[in-house]
């Protein structure tokens, strides 16, 4: 039976183990183990109602087969599991065969384990982890769900475990956009960095809600969701998420949204809802921005997957985005080209100011949620700042943001009204002809009294680059205004 101590108990069996070093290794060893064991409960129940189905795992490689402890003593163990899972279970699904006939749910498995990895060196220790995971009943539906709340507590912790924590956007946060865009059953959702599935996931708890006892709806549900994810870890934990959602088709791709030519963007199917939060501050190579249009290309990995965006979304579909403060105040070529494009092409009608350290403390730099649809160019954009709670200096691990801290911006949604604080406009609405005027730079209604928050070295080194960018880009233009006026070339 899960319960709250089923990732504490595992986590003190690893802690013996000398082959587990840290947070993100002890994850990916825990996950691992248990797509195999919800797998093969989602098995069980493909086998039971579909008479011809035939599973992609070859037989003895099962967890019926290998992972259930009968107590009668032939259970592997020590050297003898050690030697299965590292040299006939891992090389077996790492080169399953698959082609273009195969099922999405069939194909999940081999995408899984690609680039999955065995960390534990003592057999024993591995099969009392094995054991502890076999306790869960994945078969039974309110044990699954329940587990759900217990899955979501682990993914948390890789917000504090390194870059690992870069694949983790807090509930909250997904839940509000969520709540705001709200996505109605039918509707195609994308996410084409999908990290661990949390927008995926807050979107299919909207969903479920409506699907009621119909079999189609269900079905309808099921063919819902759509995500990409470039790396191995946060890949294997979104498939694994999903399956637990009960998505028994996840079309999770393991592979780099970017890779792929705008021309061919142009020609894949629309997605009704796009929900996101792209890496940034990472820099592309040359070979990922010559697929995008000399004008929209960009160094800033964010700035590349508002292009897939715009490429992607659906006439009358909506997008709620997030991006750090960079892509507000940038005016270099790339940002400007690309806040030209949404506006002239798309309704940008919210942003949403967020405070610090939301992200804390995989990252401190600023984030904004951008909110817009496909439907006619933007007339007018409204601003909108989230303050930090009273009380609160910081969010922390034990202190993170909640959804309750959103309810003054989901209450002033509806009924959309210009707010000052101390002179300082906490929201206002700007008219397309005032943000043009600023050359795109949106950085509105930001956070004026706030102490200044001491970054992480490279934070602080990519928010001076950005801020230099910008700078650089105002002087010439300013350059190209004075040249034209003296008739210069």
């Amino acid at each position: 039976m899960a319960n709250s101590s089923f990732v504490k108990r595992i986590q003190n069996v690893m802690r013996n183990d000398s082959g587990v070093n840290g947070d993100a290794q002890r994850i990916e060893q825990i996950v691992w183990i248990l797509f195999l064991k919800i797998y093969d409960a989602k098995e069980e129940m493909w086998e039971f109602h579909e008479e011809s189905y035939q599973s992609i795992i070859p037989e003895g490689l099962k967890w019926r087969d290998w992972a259930v402890d009968e107590k009668d003593g032939e259970a592997l163990t020590g050297d003898s599991l050690l030697d299965f899972v590292n040299n006939t279970l891992f090389p077996t699904l790492k080169n399953l065969e698959i082609d273009d006939t195969t099922p999405i749910r069939q194909v999940v498995v081999r995408y899984a384990f690609e680039d999955a990895n065995n960390y534990q060196k003592d057999g024993v220790l591995l099969r009392q982890v094995v054991n502890i995971i076999d306790e869960i009943d994945f078969t039974e539906y309110k044990e699954r769900h329940e587990f759900g709340n217990i899955y979501e507590s682990f993914l948390k912790d890789l917000q504090s475990a390194g870059n690992a924590g870069e694949f983790y956007t807090p509930r909250a946060v997904t839940d509000f956009m969520v709540k705001v865009v709200k996505p109605v059953l039918g509707d195609r959702i994308g996410d084409f960095a999908c990290g661990t599935g949390g927008f995926l996931t807050s979107a299919l708890n909207e969903l479920e809600r409506q699907v009621g006892n119909s079999l189609e709806n269900r079905e309808v549900y099921n063919q819902s969701i759509y995500g990409i994810e470039k790396k191995a870890l946060p890949h294997l934990l979104c498939v694994t998420n999903m399956l637990i959602h009960d998505i028994d088709d996840p079309n999770i791709l393991h592979g780099n949204a970017l890779e792929t030519d705008y021309k061919e963007l142009r020609k894949m199917d629309p997605f009704d809802v796009i929900l996101m939060n792209p890496p940034y501050g990472g820099s592309e190579k040359e070979s990922v921005k010559v697929n995008f249009p000399t004008e929209l290309r960009s160094s800033e990995t964010a700035d590349l997957f508002m292009n897939v965006i715009m490429y992607r979304l659906k006439k009358e579909g909506r997008a709620a985005v997030i991006l750090p403060d960079g892509f507000l105040f940038g005016t270099d070529n790339g940002k400007f080209n690309i806040k030209k494009k949404l506006m002239s092409e798309f309704n940008l009608h919210t942003v949403v100011r967020m405070p610090h350290s939301v992200f804390a403390p995989y990252t401190s730099i600023r984030t904004n949620i951008l909110f817009f649809d496909n439907t006619k160019p933007t007339k007018e954009t409204w601003f909108y700042r989230v303050d930090m709670p009273e009380g609160y200096k910081n969010f922390s691990k034990t202190r993170p943001m909640k959804l309750e801290h959103f309810n003054a911006a989901l209450n002033w949604w509806d009924n959309r009204e210009d707010i000052e604080v101390d002179g300082f406009p906490k929201s206002k609405r700007y008219s397309i002809e005032e943000i043009m005027e600023r050359s795109y730079n949106i950085d509105l209604c930001g956070f004026p009294h706030e102490e200044e928050v001491i970054l992480d070295p490279m934070d602080l080194i990519q928010e001076y680059q950005e801020k230099r960018a910008t700078l650089n880009a105002e002087i010439d233009h300013v350059l190209e205004q004075i040249t034209s006026m003296l008739g210069g070339n």
